[in-house]
């Protein structure tokens, strides 16, 4: 394939403002330079980022060889609303051969979809080679030094990982030994008899901890392996997807937590309690550990594990047999999805960075009505394989003016670092890639926040609640067609249900603040009806029944979307999702 020079996005003007965090006196000609990048974020002082790539696909984690290549896997499918990949293969090899920041070689390779290819998430580098996610596989490339493209064919592996249920991604890392560690995400919520379904208890033993919910190990030295259950390294991980190796040779890795504990147990769990609740983990991974899911959960406010509602847990105050589970190293706040972890082992950052906790949040759907968040790259400060001091957001302003998992403009999924030290960050949404590097005074650095990013901040000089204020507060209510018996009140009504402004309604959490569908749920404003034939009694059946088995999302619906709402709000909520389906 030939060289290519990556187009810039063409995104609201209001996203491409945003500037790098100003850096104090004497360092405002730094600062300066910083704020003139047009990267769509914001970070902590002294930090500065280029654009790197842009363009690219569904971009999930990345891996950056001894000279200075970028590769990176990118996905597609359902997760992705089966949208067309960009040509030619899922893996990506980039880059900068000019010095300027940017990635003037870009080059796919591997399989395409054509092929059969759906590419994955995981992909690392080991003794040589380059290995990758392909589907239900790990492959690996040969790369002869300098080499940007391999140019073999690949060999498996690793083979026959499920691709079932909630969690089908295998993010992966290889130690110095050749020890390689896969993720097998759980296929459920909480391994209920009847997945994400409210008051369903679970199995009992939750026989999916066999093959799912934990870390398996395998010889990356070694071709033609196959997925066993026997090769199980660690359990009770529910989906871990970010993996870290800090200098002493540790291994940490990313919990995703669990959802729906107020949708699912509405007489245990406040609605509150329910965005909050459970925290999301890094924990240090063991050989033989079990990390408890899915009888136990973390409780960042109580700062230790419970049992959960499935298994006989009260709301939070029985611990049981989550006193023998291994608990986290850092917890961070409920359902912002770690999707990618690096502990910094480079120098090029300065001292209060160093061997300290990079996490890529994906951000949140499950907040709901409350406003989503996440969306953002935090700093976890590390000493001797512990938590040192409170965590702060290090990279933010991915999600521009909507921080919803359906508009959000860019959502973090993939964090690595180059042998200069460089932090690379990508997105899965439009497939931009940013570099990041320091340029303050080392001297005087400290660990600090990045500032807010415009689009989130409120008019100048105006002070915000503490509880914040939700990202569809002030907007203009449509209008829209009234279906056949039923009033434009009750559409108006269903209007601010389904954007969480009244009766804790959790639609938007879902199908998008725009209802035009997320990973999770379909896009409710092109007249498709996958259930029923789009007529006001066919909705209000759906929106009461709930969907337990989606067709074509990965989201399971509970009743009433798991809000506590009366016949009158079915009805009123009914009517709005008849109406943004039948607007011309």
């Amino acid at each position: 394939m030939s060289s290519t020079q990556p187009s810039k996005m063409n995104l609201p003007s209001v996203l491409l403002v945003l500037g790098v965090a100003a850096v104090a006196a004497p360092h405002g000609a730094v600062a300066a330079e910083c704020q003139n990048q047009e990267t769509g974020i914001t970070l902590s002082p002294g930090f500065c980022a280029t654009v790197f790539a842009d363009n690219l696909g569904h971009v999930r984690q990345m891996t950056v060889s001894s000279d200075n290549v970028v590769y990176a896997n990118t996905w597609s499918g359902r997760y992705y609303h089966n949208d067309t990949p960009p040509a030619g293969g899922f893996l990506l090899a980039l880059k900068d051969t000019s010095g300027s920041g940017k990635a003037d070689v870009v080059k796919r390779f591997g399989p395409d979809k054509a092929a059969g290819a759906a590419g994955g998430t995981g992909i690392a580098l080991y003794n040589g080679a380059l290995y990758a996610e392909l589907n239900d596989k790990i492959v690996s490339y040969a790369r002869a030094q300098g080499e940007i493209v391999p140019a073999g064919q690949p060999k498996t592996v690793l083979s026959g990982m499920p691709l079932t249920g909630d969690h089908p991604m295998h993010p992966f890392a290889i130690d110095a030994k050749g020890n390689l560690f896969v993720d097998l995400g759980s296929a459920t919520n909480a391994c209920q008899d009847d997945n994400r379904m409210p008051l369903s208890p679970g199995h009992n033993p939750c026989t999916e901890l066999e093959t799912r919910a934990g870390i398996w190990r395998y010889d990356a030295n070694k071709a033609g392996q196959t997925f066993s259950a026997a090769a199980r390294y660690a359990t009770g991980i529910r989906n871990g997807e970010g993996f870290g190796f800090d200098k002493a040779g540790r291994l940490f890795v990313t919990q995703h937590g669990r959802d729906q504990l107020s949708q699912n147990w509405p007489k245990l769990y406040s609605v509150d309690q329910g965005v909050e609740l459970p925290a999301e983990e890094l924990l240090e991974l063991k050989q033989g550990g079990d990390y408890g899911w899915p009888e136990c959960y973390y409780d960042q406010s109580q700062k230790k594990l419970v049992l959960a509602p499935e298994y006989g847990g009260d709301g939070g105050k029985t611990v049981g047999v989550c006193a023998d589970k291994e608990g986290p190293v850092a917890a961070f706040p409920g359902h912002w999805a770690p999707n990618d972890l690096l502990i910094y082992t480079g120098t090029q950052f300065p001292e209060p960075y160093r061997d300290g906790a990079f996490i890529a949040f994906h951000g949140s759907w499950n907040r709901a009505p409350r406003a989503q968040a996440g969306y953002n790259v935090v700093f976890q400060p590390m000493s001797d394989g512990k938590a040192a001091g409170d965590y702060v957001v290090f990279a933010d302003g991915f999600a521009g003016a909507h921080k919803d998992p359906g508009r959000a403009a860019f959502r973090p999924s993939g964090l690595a670092m180059g042998p200069d030290g460089a932090l690379y960050i990508s997105d899965d949404v439009h497939g931009r890639i940013w570099r990041v590097t320091y340029r303050g005074d080392a001297a005087t650095a400290r660990v600090a926040a990045a500032p807010a990013p415009a689009a989130a901040s409120g008019a100048a000089g105006a002070a915000l609640p503490p509880e914040g204020t939700h990202a569809d507060a002030g907007r203009a209510t449509p209008d829209l067609p009234v279906p056949p018996d039923a009033t434009k009140d009750q559409v108006a009504l269903g209007d601010r249900i389904f954007h969480g402004e009244a009766d804790n309604g959790t639609c938007s959490g879902c199908h998008g603040s725009d209802a035009k569908g997320t990973s999770v749920g379909p896009d409710l404003t092109n007249g498709i009806w996958v259930w029923g034939d789009g007529s006001l009694g066919a909705i209000t059946k759906t929106v009461t029944d709930g969907v337990p088995r989606p067709r074509n999302y990965t989201g399971v619906m509970p009743p009433k979307g798991g809000a506590q709402l009366s016949d009158a709000d079915v009805a009123a909520v009914s009517a709005y999702v008849w109406a943004i389906g039948h607007t011309k």
